[in-house]
């Protein structure tokens, strides 16, 4: 939800807000906004794929800060997309403008768009530092606002629908909660965060003391993600509001100008019957039922949330649109362990593919991912009752089919993506697969990810899952990924599992060679302003494949154990890992002088080579060069199929494998 401009007109207007001492309290947190406040605000690199390591640091630091203080964090995630379908066209429209911000960012222009990974590794943060939230099945604002009225606590947020609601304990906006300048207070020496409060009382009170009860109409007639009626569009052009003294932007002008028009009636029926006086008549009570309808969104009642997490009670107001799911999908889904993902394909059968800063001349890095995801909504979808399904590819009688929504050269495309039954997994059920021996899941896993079973042996338990997806996205990436570049990606691996050892050293603190060796290669993040696009794209390939194995992981219920993210890239040093690698400075040398870290980097890399071919990584032209010299040197038949097989192989598995030239 959001209106639009509010936000910036309340903040040009600092009248409307109390300076506080917060501490001593609960609080409640929109967990959306938040990780997307703290990765886009603090300096942290948005063009390589996400430092996810610098954002996980930082969101501790938050969160140490609030226990400081002692203030209780609770926080609420969003869920799935609203299956009423009130905000699809909402959601295309956010999707084409992320499409658009990548592109400007990749080619080296300012803007945002949130690394594919970041909520993963904020739900990781959470669990570490054994902080209370939830993953509510649909969006979370009214889940939020309901629970902290119900404990009167105050709301941190960058919604501005929270101005809206009227709140006990009042709005605090993130841009206005100065956490990194907590202060001790004198008279007591308590630590305090000083931060600006919303007060929905000043705001009414600026507009001739206006009935609160008017704002929810304010918001709907003004449009926000769910109420954006088109028939306000010709209200708008025949009301004429009062003068109001705003200086700012067109949007500025018609907040002010509405506010200081609605702020004349009692109430919101006066004010709504007279909204209809400039509209057609034969529209006038479908508008009015629209109008009320909206409005209800921000009534609020008490949460059912306080028992989840005072009691540790499962979610128990689930929507009509998800009662068909089974109770271990839903606990598991409230406590964040499934991705809200799959409720947008058991709902709706209609997901968007989140965008990352790829190549917009290739294709979606989520291609590389795409069997992984027929996989996954085969065993989401399988036995599923057409009639108990959302609006979604199956309501429409197209069977077991999912409308993806993903980016197609520099606009929104959609395609129809078919689930996929394996044999592993064509009689297993949604519902069955808990109780399903960890053998079957595992199994159903690693032929879905393509590598051997011997894999679970190579490395650590909890990188098995990360070499298992690397050893995919090599025979699926197109372009195909050169050595030098694998070499990068597992260098990051490296890199993440010193800072690990390094963070869980304890007070005597870490070995002298891991701590010299994770200085050393934190100084060799990437500090030019050029982008390698190509590069990036290739990146971004193995993010879409490790998000959606992650899914899957999680689906079947966690037979490989689910690896920590934060330490698993870091997009500004592999990049600038690959460069160092092409100027002829091997892995050897770039880890040199700790032990563990050549051991690791050796031990993984020699995981993801034994699962292809030993020739892999030659072009095209020296395996000809090669199969002619055989033939001269007189091989045998046999000696010969051999050398042609590792290519039939790859191209068998990899249908991209035709656009591949002969560099790549």
């Amino acid at each position: 939800m959001g209106i639009l401009g509010l936000t910036s007109y309340v903040g040009n207007n600092s009248h409307f807000f109390i300076d506080t001492k917060l501490k001593n309290t609960n609080i409640i947190i929109d967990g959306n906004s938040l990780y997307h406040h703290l990765y886009f605000n603090y300096g942290i690199d948005k063009r390589h794929g996400g430092d996810y390591d610098v954002f996980a640091d930082l969101a501790r630091s938050f969160f140490k800060q609030l226990f400081l203080c002692h203030i209780n964090p609770y926080v609420l995630l969003d869920g799935g997309c609203d299956y009423t379908d009130k905000k699809f066209e909402t959601l295309k429209m956010r999707a084409k403008d992320r499409i658009r911000v990548a592109h400007s960012i990749a080619g080296g222009s300012n803007g945002s768009v949130l690394p594919l990974l970041s909520r993963e590794v904020f739900k990781t943060v959470l669990l570490q530092l054994e902080i209370p939230f939830v993953q509510c099945l649909a969006e979370a604002d009214w889940e939020i606002a309901s629970l902290a009225n119900q404990w009167n606590c105050p709301v941190l947020s960058m919604d501005s629908d929270f101005c809206i609601f009227d709140l006990k304990g009042g709005y605090y906006p993130l841009n206005d909660f100065n956490w990194k300048s907590t202060s001790k207070d004198k008279d007591n020496n308590e630590f305090y965060i000083p931060a600006l409060c919303f007060s929905i009382d000043k705001f009414c009170a600026h507009f001739n003391h206006m009935n609160k009860a008017l704002l929810p109409l304010f918001a709907v007639i003004s449009g926000n993600d769910y109420g954006n009626i088109p028939a306000m569009e010709d209200f708008f052009s025949k009301v004429i509001f009062p003068l109001g003294n705003v200086r700012n932007a067109k949007r500025n002008n018609l907040i002010h100008g509405l506010l200081n028009w609605l702020s004349r009636f009692e109430e919101p029926g006066e004010a709504i019957e007279k909204v209809l006086e400039y509209l057609v008549d034969s529209r006038k009570d479908g508008i009015r039922k629209c109008l009320c309808a909206a409005m209800e969104e921000y009534k609020l009642s008490d949460s059912h949330l306080a028992e989840f997490f005072t009691k540790g009670t499962p979610l128990s107001k689930v929507p009509v649109a998800m009662d068909m799911l089974p109770d271990w999908v839903v606990v598991a889904l409230g406590k964040g362990k499934l991705a809200r993902y799959i409720i947008n394909v058991l709902v709706l059968q209609r997901v968007f593919l989140a965008t990352q800063v790829d190549d917009s001349q290739l294709p979606s890095s989520h291609m590389c991912s795409l069997p992984i995801r027929q996989v996954m909504y085969g065993l989401l979808l399988n036995g599923r009752n057409p009639s108990k399904v959302g609006n979604g590819a199956q309501g429409k009688n197209k069977g077991l089919l999912v409308e993806e929504y993903c980016r197609h050269d520099l606009t929104l495309g959609k395609s129809q993506v078919k689930a996929v039954l394996t044999r592993s997994s064509e009689s297993l059920s949604l519902e069955a697969i808990a109780e399903v021996s960890l053998p079957v899941r595992l199994k159903i896993l690693l032929e879905t990810l393509g590598v051997k079973p011997c894999i679970v042996d190579a490395v650590s338990s909890h990188l098995i899952l990360p070499v298992a997806v690397t050893c995919y996205w090599l025979t699926h990436s197109v372009p195909k990924p050169k050595l030098m570049q694998l070499q990068a990606l597992l260098m990051g691996i490296v890199y993440g599992e010193l800072r690990r050892l390094e963070c869980d050293a304890g007070p005597r603190g870490p070995t002298d060679d891991v701590k010299i060796a994770c200085d050393r290669l934190w100084r060799m993040r990437v500090r030019q302003t050029d982008m390698d696009i190509k590069l990036a794209h290739i990146f971004c390939q193995w993010q879409a494949c490790i998000q959606i194995s992650l899914y899957l992981n999680q689906l079947l219920c966690n037979p490989l154990q689910q690896p920590d993210i934060s330490w698993l890239y870091s997009g500004t040093f592999v990049h600038q890992a690959f460069r160092e690698l092409k100027q002829d400075r091997s892995p050897d040398f770039l880890l040199s002088g700790c032990t563990v870290a050549c051991k690791l980097f050796k031990d993984i890399l020699s995981a993801v080579l034994s699962d292809v071919p030993a020739d892999f990584f030659q072009t095209r032209e020296k395996k000809a060069k090669k199969f002619t010299k055989q033939q001269k040197d007189g091989r045998s038949k046999e000696r010969r199929s051999d050398t042609e097989e590792p290519l039939s192989w790859r191209n068998i598995n990899n249908r991209f494998s035709l656009l591949l030239t002969d560099d790549e």
